[in-house]
């Protein structure tokens, strides 16, 4: 059984400590900042010790997984590198960067690598159920990959690998197809709202239909799974949306329509959609975002 110790008990790093206990792991350490993580430690058998940062003394740890913010990764890799006792494999959590951040660990006989889970972890306890069955992605020294590996398959996850060099590219992606969603939904929720919805209530309204696009999305082609307006060329349609628009919400939610409307049409013309009303669209948005109706 390996032992593990988490630096950083966020959502993210309790999720983690949590699932990781429930799977053959020996969670030694969780290391914290400011607050006792005493209700992750509540859900941990047998109970891990629970150590404050600026009280490390020394790191016993086969794994260490550093779960913090991305600011303070190279600050916590330099300051634990004279305390790892072990040529342990250290890992971090973040996205946008890549192992090459945690060179002070590495240099100190370390094999590191990063472990990014794509799944949204918006508390500890749900967020540790939610790995099973989702994407990770891994990049690293050799040996590390293949731990990292042996981690998410033991998590019930799926590893996948790219090159150190586009971790940024890969988490501009992530952020993109999950928290820009968000965003979305946020906009969309924005634009009910003007019927004389209330906005939380929107919200609800629309998740449904939200619902039904991604089970969509999960069956078909992203050009077959597109519907609606767009799909359609429906060119008077779109004519009645941008005048409501502009009659009834902010030139943000317009904007963001009219630039997804524009893909929107090149996942039609994939689809075979052709003729008049898709190049009248066309020029209709542009004609919007050159004159400032966006």
């Amino acid at each position: 059984m390996r032992s593990v110790t988490i630096i950083g008990i966020g959502r993210l790093g309790g999720a983690l400590s949590i699932a990781l206990s429930r799977t053959g792991y020996r969670v030694e350490n969780l290391v914290f900042r400011t607050k006792v993580p005493d209700a992750v430690a509540g859900q941990i058998s047998p109970s891990p010790n629970l150590i404050a940062f600026e009280n490390i003394q020394e790191l016993h740890s086969d794994i260490i997984f550093i779960t913090s913010a991305d600011p303070e990764i190279a600050s916590i890799s330099s300051q634990i590198a004279s305390k790892v006792t072990k040529q342990s494999f250290v890992f971090h959590t973040s996205g946008s960067l890549s192992s090459e951040i945690l060179s002070d660990v590495t240099n100190a006989g370390c094999s590191t690598g990063s472990i990014h889970p794509l799944v949204s972890i918006s508390d500890t306890v749900r967020g540790s159920e939610r790995f099973a069955g989702a994407f990770f992605c891994v990049e690293g020294q050799i040996e590390a990959v293949t731990v990292a590996n042996e981690i998410v398959t033991n998590l019930g996850g799926k590893a996948f690998s790219i090159d150190t060099q586009f971790k940024s590219l890969y988490h501009a992606a992530a952020v993109t197809a999950s928290g820009h969603i968000v965003a979305l939904v946020d906009i969309a929720s924005e634009i009910l709202s003007k019927c004389g919805v209330e906005p939380f209530e929107a919200k609800g309204i629309l998740m449904p239909l939200i619902r039904s696009t991604i089970e969509n999305l999960e069956d078909q082609s992203n050009e077959k799974a597109l519907t609606g307006t767009f799909a359609r060329a429906d060119a008077a349609a779109f004519e009645r949306h941008l005048k409501a628009l502009t009659d009834n919400v902010s030139s943000a939610a317009r904007r963001i329509y009219l630039e997804l409307g524009a893909r929107s049409l090149d996942l039609a013309e994939r689809n075979g959609q052709a003729g008049e009303n898709v190049q009248k669209i066309r020029g209709a948005i542009k004609l919007a975002q050159e004159t400032g109706k966006c």
